[in-house]
């Protein structure tokens, strides 16, 4: 397990179209720290996850930092060889560029939590969860119109290859407030020069189970396309922060 942050310095941002430009220059960066191509993409990868901190306005995403964390052992050791500079993609399509070799490197520490115990998160990263049972993949809009702990527990176990039993519940005071709490994320242009979007859900959750659970969480993130810079949590005493 391992998770760090990079932080470019106050004032500066780097701005970006696609959530796979940023994904891309991740995947570089842990590729060039030791890891295998085989280990980072594809459907045997490794469970990690990311999140950019920042904003959108007019389509355009402006970062100031990227949380990457990974539950595996595998990955561990190149997310603590990662160099900034190795964060770097550029694509002559779009006209992107994404460049963190300005960026200082944080190891975070993970949360302090009794065993069995429970965790007041945010989403960093939104969630994103399919409707079971369709044909066509339909994103979910709203954190109640599915089991959450259910879906979380099933993809975790799967990670580690035991029954993971947590409960994983919405805060609901923000839910009332936020009934619309769904987000349409970017996630690259198609050949055909359309974008393709995810819908993920953001809102403060609790996490309740055991401390190994708990920490699984918390390193491999939540819901589904984890690897694509969805279900990244962060604690809700801590905020983003900058």
């Amino acid at each position: 397990m391992n998770r760090i942050r990079l932080s470019l310095p106050r004032g500066r941002w780097a701005a970006y179209q696609h959530q796979d430009l940023l994904h891309d220059a991740i995947v570089n960066a842990l590729i060039t720290a030791g890891a295998t191509s085989a280990q980072v993409v594809g459907a045997a990868a490794e469970p990690w996850t990311f999140a950019a901190l920042g904003y959108h306005r007019a389509h355009v995403g402006q970062v100031h930092g990227l949380v990457i964390s990974t539950p595996s052992t595998v990955l561990a050791d190149a997310l603590t060889a990662l160099q900034p500079a190795a964060v770097r993609y550029a694509r002559a399509s779009t006209g992107e560029l994404i460049d963190f070799s300005a960026a200082s490197v944080s190891t975070e520490p993970p949360p302090v939590c009794t065993d069995p115990g429970s965790l007041g998160v945010l989403t960093l990263s939104p969630i994103a969860l399919s409707a079971p049972g369709t044909q066509r993949k339909r994103w979910l809009t709203q954190l109640d119109q599915v089991d959450l702990s259910a879906a979380a527990n099933v993809r975790l176990s799967r990670i580690v290859g035991r029954t993971v039993a947590l409960s994983v519940q919405p805060d609901s005071l923000y839910l009332r407030a936020n009934p619309r709490h769904s987000v349409l994320v970017s996630t690259k242009r198609m050949r055909n020069g359309r974008a393709a979007f995810v819908i993920g859900m953001q809102a403060p959750l609790v996490l309740t189970g055991s401390r190994e659970d708990l920490l699984l969480a918390w390193y491999a993130g939540l819901g589904e396309k984890t690897r694509n810079g969805f279900g990244c949590l962060g604690l809700a005493e801590e905020g983003v922060g900058r």
